[in-house]
């Protein structure tokens, strides 16, 4: 079973236009001065100098991209609730993808490097936080690209790093969550890393997954555009109950365990 996504489309009211028309007067600028001002003073303190300097048990330039992040999500409108604690140290977070924000609202809970496909890394501005965000890029239906891939998570994970994973390998218009790739789950086996499912639920009890989604046949700068012009809606991120490492028996099993999970959540169990 899959979380529950209504979707009316019913016609828009009479005032819908006017009102969109205001939050992109009010957004855009507001958009800019992050992009022109915020992220390069975000830039500017994540230095080598700085790399040592830790707030707690974060690190200084992961505290400040999940700030960066945090205030992106804001200028969209959305309004951040986490449930649950992400785990420190080496984890494998896997999550249920629904579009391109889900990167941001992610990194602003919990820095990890995540595997992403090759062309996010030509998206504008996009693409290149990706990059600075130490995102992993991968060639869909390239064997020696996954390969290359499940080395780097391993290495990642043996230093202590986490990794971020959507091991449903797309998105899929908001309407379900797919089957989990058990392959990609290797790497986690393989390091005895801890792996946490997380549920990201867009709207009241998930009613905006489908508003979020990329529409069929729409590009990234016009869900971009779209999402900018978009009413404020509850964004949750729910950390869940991890699987830890000999806690069940294979990777395949792993990935049918880490899906459930988060199904379960997104229906409110």
């Amino acid at each position: 079973m899959n979380a529950p996504v209504p979707h009316t489309g019913a016609a828009a009211p009479s005032g819908a236009s006017s009102a969109r028309l205001l939050r992109y007067l009010v957004r855009t600028p507001m958009l800019l001065w992050h992009v022109a001002v915020h992220l390069p003073l975000t830039l500017l303190m994540i230095t080598p100098l700085t790399a040592g300097i830790r707030i707690g048990n974060e690190r200084l330039e992961h505290r400040l991209i999940r700030a960066w992040s945090a205030g992106l999500m804001r200028v969209f409108g959305f309004r951040l609730r986490r449930v649950g604690t992400p785990l420190p140290g080496a984890t494998m977070f896997v999550a249920n993808h629904v579009s391109w924000v889900d990167i941001e609202i992610l990194h602003s809970q919990r820095m990890m490097g995540f595997v992403a496909k090759r062309e996010i890394s030509q998206w504008p501005l996009i693409g290149w936080l990706a990059a600075r965000g130490e995102t992993i890029f991968h060639a869909r239906g390239s064997t020696e690209s996954l390969g290359g891939v499940l080395h780097e998570m391993l290495a990642r994970l043996r230093a202590g790093r986490s990794v971020g994973v959507f091991p449903e390998g797309g998105t899929r218009g908001g309407g379900e969550v797919g089957p989990f790739h058990a392959r990609i789950f290797l790497s986690a086996v393989e390091a005895g890393a801890p792996v946490q499912p997380v549920a990201l639920v867009y709207g009241e009890r998930g009613n905006a997954q489908r508003v979020v989604a990329f529409g069929p046949g729409e590009s990234f700068f016009a869900n971009f555009l779209r999402l900018l012009g978009e009413p404020p809606r509850l964004a949750q991120v729910h950390f869940l109950e991890p699987i830890l490492p000999g806690e069940t028996d294979g990777r395949r099993r792993i990935a049918e365990l880490a899906r459930s999970r988060i199904i379960d959540a997104m229906n409110g169990d």
